[in-house]
Order: C-alpha cells, then structure tokens, then sequence
C-alpha cells in the first residue's frame, strides 16, 4: 500500500525571491527530481530547490486535503508550519 507524501518546498529564483510549492505525491524521491529537472510544476523551474517541510499519509484522499490546506494558508503560515519541523 502507497504512502502518500506531502510537502513544502522552498523555490528560490535568481533574484534570490523565495516562494513556497506545496505538493503530494506517492514517490516523494522521483517526484522531487523531476522538480530539478525541470519536469515537475512550471512553478519551480529554474529554481533552487530546497524541502522544507513533509507530511505522510496512508490515504491519497488524507494527502489531498492536506495539500488543499496548506495551500490556503498564508505566506506566514506557512513559515510558522515550516519551523513546527526540523528537516
């Protein structure tokens, strides 16, 4: 049975702009690649990419939501979840 990851990353673009990705996915390691190959979400193209923050889930639907959450909470927010959590 899949685990279902989701996490925050950190994109920073070459005016050193940080800005946050959230995402889900069932294969955190091949997911985060393609981000740095540039085969993940356009968002993070030509970015540095750092993981700040990850969740796992044993159900698609949890992740889902979790990822919908995360995603409404503010910029601040989400950097107070950020610190909730030593990578």
């Amino acid at each position: 049975m899949p685990i279902y990851t989701v996490y925050i990353l950190e994109c920073t673009d070459k005016r050193r702009r940080h800005q946050y990705y959230t995402g889900y996915t069932n294969d955190f390691q091949r997911r985060f690649i393609e981000h740095q190959n540039g085969r993940g979400a356009k968002f993070c193209r030509n970015k540095e990419l750092i993981l700040k923050y990850i969740e796992s889930y044993p159900k698609k639907i949890e992740a889902m939501r979790r990822e919908r959450e995360i995603k409404s909470l503010s910029r601040k927010e989400k950097i107070e979840l950020i610190k909730t959590q030593q990578i």
